[in-house]
């Protein structure tokens, strides 16, 4: 029998070294290859060998599993062992969560044709090796597998199994979880009145969720400071729960291999929680030494832990506990990474939904003044040459004013509420314009390299923003390389057959074209990949950014139907991937855009001018009478309303705009146009045209002008709006 024994753990050990090689990643079949490589190692094992996958789906089994267990026509090992075990699945969620946690795990079952040990080891990524033994003699008494009390709870907290342990520590064999615990509900990691077969007493309970609604729950007899200690703290490796043993200073007394798998470390010896913890807010000896002392109400907190090769973070639970007269502190950790990267998400979309009404705001308002502002500076230049003496201080203002109307773009930008202008861009064309400038912008120690895929599809975007964005990263990775150095830019095409998740987005399958800007600077560190692309944050020093770039970059990107990712390693570079959305282009005719440079004739007429800002609205009339229109003013859709009732009135286009008191624009507009059909309309706003441009699709004849617009631009949209009617 030893030599079997030993036999058959040399065979699972030289399976799981093979299996190593092929298990890289979760799978729901492995390749021929694969099953060639575990026919040769256990194919004719006289034990039933499995390997499954995620759910428990079987993706290989060898002769004696599909002879013994009907494993080649079952889609899972709980199928493949309901013909022999009563509940397969209850035993197989618990062997798998302890795997999980310790690598191992085995467990002795009674069933009408004999006994049989089950055994399981991990072996990959949500890959589990089974081997089920028939055994020759019964389990002797006192070998149970888990020493500690344990219980599976399933829906309705049924008691669907409890160990030897359990029914030993409660008296009985429970049927429901209210006999175990007369409190609900059961507080994970925390101390639970159970009871037993001599009366209530105090338990830590550790509970591990698992599949089907199924709940592992463990309970630690006699850890409250007012009990006795537990004996020898054999329970640390006994639980594939991470655990510390902390003394109230924050030195580690004892931790358990989930602890130190979580924690990244092969040993907490000499280490303090504060060694590998941070963010708590306080003092983490304080937040001890309070547990300690019962002191206050001390909940579960959310710590980051201090590991370099990837971002984890762990909710801590705190509970007392005696020794040599001493008051300990048992750290129940449980990985909240997940908790809080979608707590991350909700706080970014909160974020950008607060920036993008604050932006919003801003925008209208502000752009309403540097409408009037720049305006009136454009009838100013209008009278003055370059030999005056003011020349140079209008347009220092009309310069400052475009600075100014940048800066509240940049922050629209960020929050997707700017108005875009898309068209079909050939990128390589793009970028080849481009060319000259970015190479003025990088200097000579930079050496700036463009590659591009001989067939790059097309994409649609905003030509304007687009470049900004290219010219964002460049600039950047210039300021990365003070001494010199290469910056690439790479186009090609991706096709995606699969989603694509990276970071916390999620690349739909479908047709790209992929922008990389890459350069050879002094990377950024890991801490601060993540906050790249918030509003205002920067890695320069004071006064060398504003922190809107990227954000600024992030925003366009976004809006455009698109992706970007950063990837960057320290003292090597930083490459940052556009994703765009690839355009066919076929049967598709571009809308004529407002800024069109053809030739206009001139035109006159009579224009409806309707503003609720008067500076706005006599800026405007006096430019549309200064290009020879004839200006009626309203300051309202109301008073417009009441002008046009004169049936005499000849009107031949509505400048409007879209937000004001009463009625809005495309409201009043709508009802005008019921009697006048024939009038064009231009609408103007400080608001993005995306929040009406559906409402304005639906009006004829209509054309969008963004705030603030200079004089040229107001006269050339109205003359064109009466030369194309």
């Amino acid at each position: 029998m030893m030599q079997l024994s030993l036999l058959a753990t040399g065979v699972t050990l030289l399976l799981l070294l093979g299996w190593s090689l092929v298990a890289r990643r979760p799978v729901s079949h492995i390749d021929k290859g694969s099953v060639q490589a575990l026919e040769t190692l256990i194919g004719h094992d006289r034990a039933a060998s499995i390997v499954t996958g995620p759910d428990g789906a079987i993706l290989y089994c060898n002769a004696a599993a599909k002879t013994g267990l009907n494993a080649a026509t079952a889609r899972t090992l709980a199928g493949a062992l309901h013909d022999i075990i009563a509940n397969p699945g209850a035993i197989l969620f618990r062997l798998e969560t302890r795997a999980a946690a310790q690598g191992a795990a085995f467990e002795d079952v009674v069933t009408r044709a004999g006994h049989l040990r089950l055994s399981v080891h991990k072996a990959g990524e949500a890959q589990f090796l089974w081997r089920i033994e028939k055994s020759a003699e019964s389990p002797q008494r006192g070998t149970d597998p888990i020493p500690l009390p344990m219980f599976t709870l399933g829906r309705n907290d049924a008691v669907l199994f409890m160990n030897t342990a359990a029914r030993e520590l409660i008296g009985e064999r429970a049927r429901t979880l209210d006999r175990i615990c007369p409190k609900l509900p059961l507080r994970s990691g925390q101390l639970n009145d159970i009871s037993t077969k001599q009366g209530a007493i105090s338990c830590l309970a550790v509970e591990l969720e698992g599949v089907a609604g199924r709940r592992e729950v463990f309970l630690l007899p006699g850890v409250a400071a007012t009990e006795r200690q537990p004996d020898g703290w054999a329970f640390f490796d006994e639980l594939p729960v991470p655990l510390l043993k902390l003394a109230r200073t924050g030195e580690i007394q004892l931790s358990n291999r989930p602890a130190r798998d979580l924690l990244g470390v092969p040993t907490c010896q000499g280490l303090t929680l504060g060694d590998v913890m941070e963010g708590l807010g306080r003092s983490i000896v304080d937040w001890l030494d309070d547990a300690a002392a019962g002191r206050g109400s001390v909940h579960s907190e959310i710590l980051r832990i201090k590991r370099e090769d990837k971002e984890i973070f762990a909710q801590v639970t705190l509970n007392r506990a005696a020794e040599s007269g001493e008051t300990v502190l048992i750290a129940v950790l449980n990985d909240a990474t997940k908790l809080k990267s979608l707590d991350a998400q909700f706080v970014q979309s909160q974020k950008m939904q607060a920036i993008g009404q604050l932006a919003g705001g801003v925008a209208h308002d502000f752009n309403n003044l540097l409408t009037a502002i720049s305006g009136h500076c454009d009838l100013l230049l209008l009278r003055h040459d370059q030999g005056d003496t003011d020349y140079a201080d209008l347009i220092q203002i009309n310069q400052n004013a475009n600075r100014a109307a940048a800066l509240v773009g940049q922050l629209l930008a960020y929050s997707r509420k700017q108005t875009l202008r898309p068209q079909i861009l050939d990128l390589q064309d793009t970028l080849a314009d481009l060319g000259h400038l970015l190479n003025r912008l990088v200097g000579e120690r930079v050496v700036l390299s463009l590659s591009h895929d001989p067939v790059l599809s097309k994409v649609r975007a905003d030509k304007r923003q687009l470049e900004q964005v290219i010219m964002n990263l460049v600039v950047n990775a210039r300021d990365a390389m003070p001494e010199g150095g290469e910056i690439r830019i790479e186009t090609k095409n991706l096709d995606l057959t699969e989603p694509m998740r990276r970071d916390r987005a999620v690349v739909a399958p479908g047709a790209y074209v992929s922008v990389h800007v890459i350069d050879e600077g002094v990377g950024i560190p890991r801490d601060k990949l993540q906050k790249v692309f918030e509003p205002f944050f920067t890695t320069k020093r004071t006064g060398e950014g504003t922190g809107l770039g990227l954000s600024t970059a992030y925003g366009i990107i976004k809006q455009t139907g698109g992706f970007i990712f950063v990837n960057s390693t320290v003292g090597k570079g930083t490459e940052f991937q556009i994703l765009l959305p690839a355009y066919d282009a076929v049967d598709h005719q571009e809308p004529k855009l407002v800024a069109d440079s053809t030739p206009i004739e001139q035109a006159d007429g009579v224009v409806l001018l309707v503003e609720d800002e008067a500076p706005v609205r006599a800026f405007a009339s006096r430019a549309l009478q200064l290009r020879g229109f004839s200006v009626l003013e309203a300051d309202s859709a109301e008073d417009a309303l009441e002008l046009l009732k004169d049936k005499e009135l000849q009107v031949d286009i509505f400048v409007s705009d879209v937000v004001m008191p009463g009625k809005d624009g495309p409201s009043w507009v709508r009802e005008a146009l019921k009697d006048r059909p024939e009038v064009r309309v231009v609408f103007m706003s400080g608001y993005a045209e995306e929040t009406f441009g559906d409402t304005q699709a639906k009006i004829p004849n209509s054309v969008f002008l963004p705030k603030p617009f200079s004089l040229t631009e107001l006269t050339e949209t109205v003359q064109r709006q009466l030369v194309q009617g």
